[in-house]
């Protein structure tokens, strides 16, 4: 399969997943972006059309703490990440949005971590 054909297919299947999935005020949506090296996690409001909470491995932070991990255990270190701060803004229940991923891998050990971080999904 080419990169472009991969890349497409992604991006449909997104699309179908958010006719499905929209934050609200009170549930907003976790939303999963992973590239070859990076993970990115982001809690959205959609009513607002703004982002809340992000974390990712190219904070200044986080970059020096997962050097030389396996990318598996960086995607759950920003699962608590992102756990941990959407508590301390007080976001309880958000819904899942894997961005058009299998629940597979680093999608779901970054899900498992933010419920694990207390997070109700």
């Amino acid at each position: 399969m080419r990169r472009q054909d991969t890349k497409s297919t992604r991006q449909r299947l997104h699309a179908r997943v958010r006719r499905k999935v929209s934050g609200t005020a009170e549930r907003p949506r976790l939303c999963v972006y992973r590239s070859l090296n990076h993970i990115y996690a982001q809690v959205v409001d959609d009513n607002l059309d703004c982002t809340i909470i992000s974390a990712s491995t190219l904070e200044p932070g986080v970059r020096s703490e997962v050097k030389g991990e396996k990318k598996v255990a960086v995607a759950s270190l920003i699962g608590k990440m992102i756990a941990s701060r959407a508590m301390e803004r007080g976001i309880v229940g958000v819904v899942f949005d894997r961005g058009g991923y299998k629940y597979h891998g680093r999608v779901k050990a970054l899900a498992e971590a933010a419920r694990e971080g207390g997070l109700v999904f």
